[in-house]
């Protein structure tokens, strides 16, 4: 069985649902990872669980240590990382609780690390592909999962991550619209980036929370929004990560 290494994933460390839980301390080279560790086994799998923005959520978008957290997940052996966020909709079609199983992203940060190649050695330049970001291992199963538990998903989507945080402008907005991006973050990019770039399958459940502010019908988005809907759908992204985590091999 694979390991997977799991970013968000709330209420994943239950005692009912983790079995026999560990907790690691672990340093990198590029600093102490957004929280310690949690190790164990979910319906078989073992895991190790990590909190994006820290245990108590203290750590602001921008300043989440993404190298310390994918090199920890590296180097305790995951097979996969599968994570869960947040999303604004841009799309009428993505309604609040939705989940949509992303594909593409783009990268709107500006002041986070993005590899883990400061340097190049001669004649070894390391440029990583980046075309399809997502595994498609983790989407089939993803969707498989999705479909046998009869949640409300969108099989692709494009998520453009911002700096955060604070929400975007209303031109802002509709820029990313016209851009192709479906749903709207602060967190996956350049998260998805540093996996890819150690060869770690990725794969994320976004659960869109909101419209942003691009309409003009209802009052732009707020925290207070976000975690209400969060809060009233996250069963079923816990839901999907159980039943997915078995699928992986």
């Amino acid at each position: 069985m694979a390991k997977v290494g799991i970013i968000g994933g709330s209420g994943l460390e239950d005692p009912a649902i983790l079995k026999n839980p560990e907790t690691v301390e672990l340093d990198t080279p590029y600093g102490e990872p957004s929280s310690p560790l949690t190790t164990g086994t979910i319906e078989g799998t073992e895991v190790v669980i990590l909190s994006r923005h820290g245990k108590k959520h203290t750590i602001p978008p921008t300043q989440v240590n993404n190298r310390a957290n994918i090199y920890a997940l590296n180097h305790m052996g995951c097979d996969y990382v599968l994570t869960s966020t947040a999303a604004g909709s841009l799309r009428e079609e993505i309604e609040r609780g939705d989940l949509v199983i992303l594909d593409q992203f783009i990268d709107f940060t500006r002041h986070r690390k993005v590899t883990f190649h400061e340097s190049f050695s001669p004649g070894d330049m390391k440029h990583t592909p980046m075309a399809d970001p997502f595994s498609q291992t983790i989407r089939q199963k993803l969707i498989e999962a999705a479909g046998e538990l009869n949640l409300k998903h969108h099989t692709t989507g494009t998520v453009i991550t911002i700096e955060g945080p604070r929400f975007s402008t209303r031109a802002e907005s509709r820029m990313f619209r016209s851009w192709g991006a479906d749903v709207i973050n602060m967190s996956i990019a350049p998260e998805a980036v540093l996996a890819n770039e150690l060869g770690l399958p990725y794969g994320t459940i976004a659960m869109s929370t909101d419209y942003d502010c691009w309409r003009e019908d209802e009052q732009p988005v707020t925290w207070q929004e976000i975690l209400e809907i969060f809060n009233q759908n996250v069963h079923n992204v816990l839901d999907l990560m159980l039943k997915t985590l078995p699928k992986l091999e």
